[in-house]
């Protein structure tokens, strides 16, 4: 898994940020990679499960009819972002109920999405107090998603918690935000739970957060490794608001009549059953989910190594190019 994924978690705010700030890869203006573009529904798609290909018509049919869509995305990965923004334009055509929930948008700003979307500000207003100014921060692929949810008057959800308390939860703990006044404790959710150190989730977090050891490098002492376990332990406190708030978020657009709610997020937090897909499946047991995740590589069959990684892969080729 690439580090890139996960490395967006300690960017910001000294240690810990949102992954909107951090984008993987460059956007690129060749009209082949944006929003919009033929190329976008002829990606590879395989069945997640059997390693079948399947027709970008069924992964539609497929998404229409959940609950909750979760797409696993590669931040400002061109295609990818246009890819998604097709999904998501296509199920919409389908389900007049659909919202869109997105990762790179914290509770806080929902008042700016809100009045975009009601023609209260402009939309240079709206970037400006959402934070967006910049293709860096607000790549096509997720301005299209939300220009289609605002033509066909669907909703947007800020889905995310502010990088505050996300802050908080790794510097103080959850008991810290379980003491926070009622208006704040609306901007986030503290965990109910966290996987265990069994599950795949944690070992890749741990994984990809803890440094190769150099060659020749020599074996950490007992207070090193408890170092290195506190650490990682405080860091995925963080990781771990951010999915039960995203989670809550999605259960709540689906208990307020939004399906399919749509959340736009990296893939990080969907593959592999990852930390926002069980949140979701705790808080909503039985929820009709799909996930999807685009994987920037090229294939033209399922990789060994992305079976069981969603219900759905996507390859949509490796950085700007495609």
């Amino acid at each position: 898994m690439a580090r890139w994924m996960i490395v967006c978690v300690l960017m910001g705010l000294g240690m810990v940020g949102g992954c909107a700030h951090t984008p993987a890869v460059t956007a690129t203006n060749d009209a082949a990679m944006l929003p919009g573009s033929p190329a976008a529904r002829r990606v590879m798609v395989f069945d997640g499960r059997t390693g079948d290909s399947v027709a970008w018509e069924s992964l539609v049919e497929a998404a229409s009819g959940a609950e909750v869509v979760f797409i696993g995305e590669n931040h400002g990965h061109p295609l990818g972002l246009a890819a998604a923004d097709a999904l998501w334009e296509d199920a919409i055509a389908r389900s007049p109920k659909a919202a869109l929930a997105m990762e790179f948008f914290e509770r806080d700003q929902q008042a700016a999405i809100d009045d975009y979307l009601s023609g209260v500000v402009d939309e240079a207003t709206f970037r400006k107090l959402a934070s967006h100014t910049s293709e860096g921060t607000y790549p096509p692929g997720h301005r299209a998603m939300v220009e289609a949810a605002r033509a066909k008057g669907r909703p947007v959800i800020a889905a995310n918690s502010p990088r505050r308390y996300v802050r908080a939860a790794r510097e103080s703990g959850f008991e810290r935000l379980s003491s926070l006044g009622a208006e704040q404790k609306r901007l986030f959710r503290v965990p109910d739970s966290l996987p265990g150190p069994e599950t795949k989730y944690r070992r890749e977090f741990d994984k990809v957060m803890s440094p190769t050891p150099g060659h020749g490098a020599a074996t950490p002492s007992a207070p090193e490794d408890q170092e290195r376990t506190t650490r990682l332990d405080a860091t995925f406190r963080s990781q771990s608001v951010w999915d039960w708030t995203m989670g809550e978020s999605v259960v709540r657009s689906v208990e307020a009549g939004h399906a399919p709610t749509f959340l736009v997020v990296g893939r990080f937090h969907v593959d592999f059953e990852g930390g926002t897909v069980r949140a979701v499946g705790l808080l909503r047991p039985g929820t009709r989910a799909v996930t999807v995740s685009f994987v920037d590589a090229r294939s033209d069959s399922l990789r060994s190594e992305d079976a069981g990684r969603a219900d759905f892969v996507v390859y949509v080729g490796s950085g700007a190019g495609g």
